[in-house]
């Protein structure tokens, strides 16, 4: 009889250890959640981190042609014609600065985030990759390297207003918003508003 009263206390002095046991794992894993939550700055840290991820580049394959002549009181003077072709390979990047966004955390699963407005981070030509075709040769107007530079330099603003007329700015900010909307759902927040940096008119 002694037997089973005491296997029945041990039985009961274990199933209420176990009790006690889970009560205080649920409260320090509750707890720990509250503990991982996320201000507005270790957000900001995290996002810092995928800029990479959200820009936009378009590739070029293109051809500048050059033509310029000595000038006299601004009228080109004959037979000083010079002239050449340049094939080239390049690139242009677009993104959003994302040091420049701003958070504000409401709690556990609502967010804010306004993202400036994107811009064009890089624009490449490949020095290696230019073929130089159909080059004067006048030695009453030589080429020169600044002539070359001054294509390559031309050619660039080319390819940013090209670019801008295909919709690379609109391309960056979407990708900043899906790149940053991935993060924050991976991070618990469910509630999350993203809105682009308004940019007041300059007033002449």
């Amino acid at each position: 009889m002694n037997t089973k009263i005491r296997i029945n206390i041990l039985t009961v002095f274990f199933f209420v250890l176990s009790v006690i046991l889970a009560i205080l794992l649920l409260a320090g894993n509750k707890r720990a959640e509250k503990e991982r939550g996320y201000d507005s700055s270790s957000v900001m840290n995290r996002i810092s981190y995928i800029q990479e991820l959200a820009l936009v580049r378009y590739n070029y394959t293109g051809v500048i042609s050059y033509k310029d002549y000595r000038k006299f009181l601004n009228i080109n003077v004959p037979l000083t014609d010079k002239y050449f072709l340049l094939k080239y390979n390049g690139y242009i990047k677009a993104g959003v600065d994302f040091n420049r966004i701003n958070v504000t955390v409401d709690n556990d699963t609502t967010i804010h985030i306004s993202i400036p407005k994107p811009k064009i981070l890089d624009t490449v030509i490949d020095e290696k990759s230019i073929q130089v075709y159909n080059e004067s040769e006048n030695a009453f107007n030589p080429i020169k390297i600044s002539d070359y530079n001054e294509a390559i330099s031309r050619e660039k603003n080319v390819m940013i207003r090209d670019a801008v007329e295909q919709g690379i700015y609109r391309q960056a900010t979407d990708e900043a918003k899906i790149a940053i909307t991935s993060l924050l759902r991976e991070m618990g927040f469910k509630d999350i508003h993203i809105t682009e940096e308004l940019v007041m008119p300059q007033l002449n």
